[in-house]
């Protein structure tokens, strides 16, 4: 079955920088967009980023524009989020999702507070 395990997340300090990861399996991960979505307290789930196939087509939420960068490396199927000059206001679970499977990780906390 499919299954997406996130990990990398943790408590940082605003300004600094965390990298998560998205192992992957079950499915064709090559074939497959991936994506990071976010869920902060009291929000509701809002999409992060994305990448294609052959890692065509990135796309990142204006809010994170120029901070994150998502990236893929199909020979050990996962997909990271390299996250930079991080805000308080980044403080959210994050989770990867194949969208064309409807599959969700468990999700990986990231708290960004002095």
């Amino acid at each position: 079955q499919v299954q997406l395990v996130e990990s990398g997340g943790g408590l940082v300090q605003p300004g600094g920088s965390l990298r998560l990861s998205c192992v992957a399996s079950g499915f064709t991960f090559s074939l497959s967009t991936m994506t990071w979505y976010r869920r902060a307290p009291g929000k509701e789930r809002e999409l992060v980023a994305s990448v294609g196939v052959a890692s065509f087509n990135r796309n990142y939420a204006d809010a994170v524009k120029g901070r994150f960068t998502i990236s893929r490396d199909d020979a050990k199927n996962t997909v990271y989020l390299q996250m930079n000059t991080l805000k308080v206001e980044d403080t959210a679970v994050y989770y990867c999702c194949v969208p064309r499977l409807a599959s969700w990780g468990q999700g990986t906390q990231v708290t960004v507070s002095s």
